[in-house]
């Protein structure tokens, strides 16, 4: 099959998103113009649309009327908008000389086509190392990709750790300012799976995104089986109808472990809608995004922010408390990050010292006691997130 002749029709909704999800992850500063391309396959099944930026590859099927087929290459972004904007109707697409015919109704548009021959050949999907429920999978990426780094010099930190034990699963994510790591469990293909792979944070993140939560079928992680999972540098997230490729992050994760204390001095529970809205009051007056303090004690936790230059602001919550008494200052923005992936109606704070980190974790069904010293022990939790403080004035 070639270029020639390529021919066929696919409703407006089907068309629009696969181009959208396509359109999306291709590069907006490709370093070939090639790359801009949404590569268009029409065969009998239907069309498969393929973008590639020779770091993440996308695929999606979608049904058609397939008139004449063969492959055409159309810049992706630009094809994206204008079949978004045409109305709910049939749209057509054909290849014609050196242009695509694009026609719904009364609009036709025509769109130079781009050369079949320079586009790269994509990678093909390793083999599936497991299966995972779609709404697990996106909350668990969900939680822990906030706390990711987005500065590229220091790659370490623009990943998620991916560590498979058979049929157990961490993620984990920091930019050094805060951590978030989730625990799950999946369907390996083999029950002695092990792996540890860095995962590009943004690529996995845009993908739980646009995943269809709402079915029932499983997502495919494809990385390899036996001893060589993960070792061809590439990860496949699979589902009925999309296909994506990444190439994994070759870099040294931070040893988070250690990061987590086992133990706190004091432990707080807040329920989590008010204390966001809070957040949101009080923080109108911190400076630059600067901090945001909270005085926690036995009758509840203030909140406040600014000073004598731009206005003060003081708000006090209910929460329940046990342990020290102490003040601690924390960037608003990370604050409110950590809260929004607690999925639970109450987060526990953990607290050891004002000057370390702290954790937000789901409330736990009941509280841990004091041991002899007077320290709580950390609640067993799927979800951690530990947050660095910000220094207090003075």
């Amino acid at each position: 099959m070639d270029q020639h002749n390529v021919s066929f029709s696919a409703e407006k909704d089907d068309l629009s998103s696969a181009l959208a999800w396509i359109a999306r992850s291709l590069p907006a500063k490709p370093t070939q113009p090639i790359l801009r391309g949404v590569l268009i396959h029409a065969n009998d099944d239907g069309l498969e649309l393929f973008g590639f930026d020779r770091e993440v590859s996308t695929r999606v099927h979608i049904s058609a009327e397939v008139h004449e087929p063969g492959k055409m290459l159309v810049a992706g972004k630009l094809a994206s908008d204008i079949v978004g904007s045409l109305p709910e109707k049939s749209i057509s697409m054909e290849y014609e000389g050196s242009k695509v015919i694009v026609t719904c109704g009364s609009s036709r548009f025509e769109l130079p086509a781009m050369t079949l021959e320079d586009y790269p050949v994509l990678p093909e999907l390793p083999r599936v190392t497991g299966t995972i429920d779609p709404q697990l999978f996106s909350e668990a990426i969900g939680q822990v990709a906030i706390a990711a780094g987005k500065d590229d010099t220091l790659p370490m930190l623009t990943g998620i750790r991916m560590e498979i034990d058979g049929e157990n699963v961490v993620m984990a994510a920091t930019d050094r300012f805060r951590l978030a790591v989730r625990r799950f469990m999946w369907n390996p293909a083999a029950a002695e799976a092990q792996a540890e792979l860095l995962i590009p944070a943004k690529t996995l993140a845009d993908t739980a995104r646009t995943m269809d939560t709402q079915t029932t079928d499983p997502v495919e992680i494809a990385l390899g089986g036996g001893e060589n999972i993960g070792q061809d540098g590439l990860l496949g997230i699979a589902t009925d109808q999309r296909h994506t490729t990444t190439r994994l992050l070759d870099a040294d994760f931070p040893k988070f472990r250690p990061l987590l204390p086992k133990t706190h001095n004091s432990l707080a529970s807040v329920e989590i809608a008010p204390l966001q809205d809070a957040i949101r009051r009080v923080s109108l007056v911190a400076d630059r995004n600067s901090q945001i303090r909270m005085d926690f004690a036995e009758d509840g936790v203030t909140l406040s922010a600014g000073g004598s230059d731009v206005g003060s602001a003081v708000e006090t919550l209910n929460c329940s408390f046990v342990g020290s008494p102490l003040k601690i200052a924390f960037n608003p923005s990370y604050l409110k990050d950590g809260l929004a992936a607690v999925h639970t109606d109450r987060v526990v704070f953990g607290f050891t010292q004002p000057s370390r980190p702290a954790i937000l974790i789901p409330e736990p069904e009941n509280l841990p006691e004091a041991d002899e010293e007077g320290n709580f022990p950390t609640p067993e939790t799927d979800f951690t997130y530990l947050l660095m403080p910000v220094r207090l004035p003075g």
